[in-house]
């Protein structure tokens, strides 16, 4: 475990790539060195069906001559020679064509000092632990009333994080790890079965939810969305459930990002500064939450992290950016950027939420009398474009303010000017996900049933 943990031998390899790179007549270069482990393993009626683990490390050089740029990557750790990878760069930079907004990021946003968010859980369990975990979790479900079989049960642990070096001065290394447990469980025969999942996911091990927890709850899911009903087409008021109620805040933070903008492929391009939520609706990126999924103490130029508010009373405050789209679009950057070893910077949240209303859901259901609570979405037909919103839906059916019955086999559809605009956030959020939510409601949305 020291030996994965130790990223000294990373650092010094992006270093020598980045002195090669300004030796091979590079004006500017950085240097990022990923590292990934991984161990699974995947139960299924009592068997084991799956058990992986894979290590990797990984490295990219990306250089820069004159407003030229080239990136090159290798997984060769090993037989790696600095100099004939940082020639290659060079040589490829040099009959790349010119983009006028590429460069490093600003020497002066670099981050020198790093906070400890506590992103390592230093023990990682063995392949052993990890099938008990996944057997506890699908026994759990079986035991549930009305489960008539195991869609799979997993559980997983891994390390990943990143180096990254950089020709103006910079140099900084983080890792985090993950641990996780699922379930899938089918209830009902033949023609007429449902299946629902749960799973928890955190950084460190006893963060998680008990395997025992998660597999009882993917069998209490399935078994209330048995004998589902079909809807007539009509307007209704829509609640959703907090695991689908984040993706609501992703599709704005993708029309919020400074790429789509900058493109002109974002409906959201010219609603800077425009009220686009209700009074008091604030949503904040924070990628420095301790143990938060997608936190890391600098982004993937060396800028470091900043808790930002996107949205703020409603009001649409700022783009993602990273430095490139940020001098497109005569900004700086909000140290967003996010990269691979074998391509340049690309802006893109962290830690995502929108904080939370004072209505607790039990009465954002009783305060809507009829309508939709959609506990799962199928398929992606949002268009960022134009800001078109249509999805597949199941859930319940809300009726005198109370879960009446399943429902299943429906489109939900609308805009999501219209979206955000009448969104009101319940009072239940927690921090599961890279993008967390409460429970929402949003007004009108158009349900295609029967």
């Amino acid at each position: 475990m020291t030996s994965l943990l130790d990223q000294s031998a990373l650092t010094d390899l992006a270093e020598n790539l980045v002195r090669a790179a300004r030796t091979a007549g590079a004006d500017a270069a950085d240097a990022v060195a990923v590292r990934s482990v991984s161990f699974s393993v995947q139960v299924r009626e009592g068997e084991v069906e799956e058990s992986e683990r894979s290590e990797g490390d990984d490295i990219g050089l990306r250089v820069f001559v004159g407003k030229r740029q080239a990136v090159v990557s290798t997984n060769d750790i090993a037989g790696s020679r600095p100099a004939a990878l940082a020639e290659r760069a060079v040589a490829m930079a040099r009959i790349a064509p010119e983009d006028p907004y590429a460069g490093l990021a600003d020497a002066a946003l670099l981050s020198h000092t790093h906070p400890d968010l506590d992103l390592v859980d230093p023990e990682i369990p063995s392949l052993t632990d990890l099938e008990t975990v996944a057997r506890t979790a699908e026994s759990a479900a079986l035991a549930v009333n009305g489960v008539t079989k195991s869609g799979g049960a997993s559980a997983s642990a891994g390390i990943g994080g990143m180096v990254l070096v950089t020709s103006h001065g910079f140099k900084g290394a983080y890792l985090g790890s993950r641990h996780g447990v699922s379930m899938m469980a089918i209830a009902g025969e033949g023609t007429h079965m449902e299946r629902d999942y749960e799973f928890s996911s955190a950084l460190h091990r006893r963060d998680l939810e008990p395997a025992d927890q998660v597999g009882r709850l993917a069998g209490e899911r399935t078994v209330k969305r048995l004998n589902p009903r079909k809807v007539a087409t009509q307007k209704v008021p829509v609640i959703f459930d907090p695991r689908v109620a984040g993706s609501l805040i992703g599709h704005l933070a993708s029309a919020a990002n400074g790429a789509s903008v900058a493109r002109k492929s974002s409906f959201l391009r010219e609603r800077m500064g425009e009220r686009l939520f209700a009074r008091g609706i604030r949503i904040v990126d924070d990628p420095l939450r301790k143990r938060g999924l997608r936190s890391h103490p600098f982004d993937g130029e060396g800028v470091g992290g900043r808790t930002m508010a996107i949205v703020d009373d409603g009001i649409l405050k700022s783009w993602f950016l990273d430095s490139a789209t940020a001098r497109e679009l005569g900004l700086a950057t909000t140290g967003h950027a996010q990269r691979g070893v074998s391509s340049s910077p690309s802006p893109g949240p962290s830690n995502l939420h929108l904080e939370p209303g004072p209505l607790t859901p039990q009465a954002l259901i009783a305060e809507t009398g009829s309508g939709l609570y959609v506990a799962d979405l199928i398929g992606m037909g949002v268009n960022l474009v134009t800001g078109d919103y249509s999805r597949g839906a199941a859930g319940f059916w809300i009726e005198n303010g109370e879960i009446a019955y399943p429902v299943s086999e429906v489109t939900i559809a609308g805009h999501l000017n219209d979206i955000f605009r009448t969104l009101t956030p319940a009072s239940d959020l927690t921090f599961r996900y890279g993008t967390n939510a409460p429970t929402l409601r949003v007004e009108g949305l158009t349900i295609a049933g029967q």
